[in-house]
C-alpha cells in the first residue's frame, strides 16, 4: 500500500482532517522562511489529538543536528526531514529530501544513510511546497525505496503512483486554498485517487 503524506500542516483541523481521510502521515515545517512555518508550541498543539498510527514528520532546512533532536523530543515526532545541503545523520529515524535532476543528486540518492528518499521537484530557495512537477522517469532511477513529491494532487496522484510505484507520496501546495490552509475536499479526493490505485 502506498503511504500518504499530507506536508504543511500548519492547524489541528487540518491535521484531523489528514487523519481522519486516512493519511498515514503529516508534515511539520520548522524552516523559518516558509510560509508554512510553525514553532514548537503550535507543532505540539497540531499532533495532540492526531492517532498513535499517524506518522508525525518533522521538516528542517540547513539545521543543527542538536536542533532537530530536541524540537524532535519536544513535538513528539517520528520522523526528522532534511532539506538542504548537509548529509547528516540525527539519531531516530530520519529521511533525505533531494531535488531530482539537481547536479549529482543521484549519487546523494543512493549514498544517502536515510531511510528514505523524499524525491521532489528543483526549487530553489523555495526547497519545496511550489506545486512544480518534476520527469518521473527520473524516479525511477533512485534505485531505493522513495517518497514522492512534486506537484501532486488529486488530478495526478494515481497517474503518478502507475507510473513509479514508491513507498509513498507527498502533497502540500496544491492541497490547499492558502498557502498553510488546507483543503479538506482536495485532502479526501487525493487519499481516494491513491487508494483506488492501490485496490
Amino acid at each position: 500500500m502506498t503511504r500518504i503524506k499530507i506536508c504543511g500542516i500548519t492547524t489541528a483541523g487540518d491535521a484531523q482532517a489528514a487523519a481522519e481521510a486516512g493519511a498515514d502521515a503529516i508534515g511539520l515545517n520548522f524552516w523559518p522562511r516558509s510560509p508554512r512555518y510553525v514553532d514548537e508550541e503550535r507543532a505540539r498543539e497540531i499532533v495532540r489529538d492526531l492517532p498513535p498510527d499517524v506518522l508525525r514528520v518533522g521538516v528542517f532546512v540547513d539545521a543543527a543536528a542538536q536542533e532537530m533532536e530536541e524540537i524532535a523530543g519536544l513535538v513528539g515526532l517520528d520522523v526528522v526531514q532534511l532539506h538542504g545541503t548537509a548529509d547528516r545523520a540525527v539519531r531516530g529515524r530520519w529521511w533525505q529530501a533531494i531535488a531530482a535532476g539537481a547536479p549529482g543528486w543521484l549519487e546523494r540518492a543512493r549514498a544517502s544513510e536515510a531511510e528514505l528518499i523524499l524525491l521532489d521537484a528543483l526549487a530553489g530557495e523555495e526547497r519545496g511546497g511550489t506545486g512544480r512537477v518534476f520527469d518521473w522517469e527520473l524516479a525511477r532511477e533512485a534505485g531505493r525505496a522513495i517518497v514522492l513529491a512534486g506537484g501532486l494532487g488529486p488530478d495526478n496522484v494515481g497517474e503518478a503512483v502507475r507510473a513509479v510505484h514508491p513507498w509513498g507520496v507527498d502533497a502540500c501546495s496544491r492541497l490547499e486554498f492558502e498557502p498553510g490552509r488546507k483543503d479538506h475536499r482536495l485532502i479526501r479526493a487525493f487519499v481516494k485517487a491513491v487508494r483506488e490505485v492501490d485496490r
